[in-house]
Formats: structure tokens, C-alpha cells, sequence
């Protein structure tokens, strides 16, 4: 795997290269702006997902993550925002060793029928380093201030 530093104005990146495969017609993802985390994922063919549905998308792209990174698919903003387009499993997680067809579940939270065209951009990707657990069985865990409260128990 090779890695190398990528500077945007006073920010570092770490730079990994991920081979990729394109069906035919099927939009390279880019970063949209010079310190965007994500890449935006174009859909490979058009349609529509009725109010209150679901709808597996094709991109036509494959990828051969590094081992030691995942990749994310997340939800767009803009989509959520402007027309309750978002993810059922937020974020998605691309596992190193998957080569099928990245594929996005987008669900439609609206009362409108959501109507997509070749090339919209539907999804955004982000690579991350994977860290591997090392689970070790305890009798008992350390005290906390927060202890076992969770679900909106640190504020409003």
C-alpha cells in the first residue's frame, strides 16, 4: 500500500491509492472541494423511490480497498434536507476484501415521490484506517463519572 502526504492549505492528508474498476458510463467519484472529506457518488442509472421507500442504487464503480481501511458511504446533506433522502445504515461500511458492485440503499422519508437521473450525485464516500480489537473478558470495568447512562444521559 503505498501512502503519501497530500497538503491543502495549512492541512495535512494522508493520500492512499484505491484501485477502480467503471462499468461502462459510470461517474469517477471526486472531492468536490480542496479539504472535502468525502467523495461524491454518482448513481448509474435512473429512477424513482416512492414516498416511504426504499431502493438499492448501482454506481457501476468496484474498489479494492487497502487492508486496514474501510471505506463509508454516507448520506448527502442536501438530499436529506431538500427532499427526506437519507440512508437507512448510516454510514455504510465497504469491508477491505469486498469486490462486488457499490451499491447505495437510499430511503425516501417524504410524502413526494423522489425521481433520480443518471449521474446524480446520491451518496458521498469516505476512507478511514480500521483498528482491530483485542477483546479481553473482565469480571468487572472501570468507574466512570458517566457510568452505564446513554441515550441522551450527557445533556438535552
Amino acid at each position: 500500500m503505498q501512502t503519501t502526504p497530500y497538503r491543502s492549505d495549512s492541512i495535512q492528508f494522508e493520500e492512499i491509492t484505491v484501485p477502480i474498476t467503471l462499468k461502462d458510463g459510470a461517474k469517477l467519484p471526486e472531492y468536490k472541494t480542496p479539504n472535502a472529506s468525502g467523495m461524491d457518488i454518482a448513481a448509474y442509472e435512473g429512477g424513482v423511490i416512492p414516498p416511504g421507500g426504499r431502493k438499492l442504487i448501482p454506481t457501476g464503480l468496484f474498489l479494492e480497498i487497502p487492508v486496514g481501511y474501510e471505506a463509508q458511504v454516507r448520506p448527502r446533506s442536501g438530499l436529506a434536507l431538500k427532499h427526506g433522502i437519507g440512508f437507512l445504515n448510516a454510514p455504510g461500511t465497504i469491508d477491505s476484501d469486498y469486490r462486488g458492485e457499490l451499491q447505495v440503499l437510499l430511503y425516501n422519508s417524504s410524502d413526494e415521490p423522489f425521481h433520480y437521473s443518471k449521474g446524480d450525485r446520491i451518496a458521498q464516500i469516505v476512507f478511514a484506517k480500521v483498528a482491530r480489537a483485542n477483546l479481553i473478558p473482565s469480571v468487572s470495568l472501570s468507574d466512570t463519572e458517566r457510568g452505564s447512562g446513554g441515550f441522551g444521559s450527557t445533556g438535552k
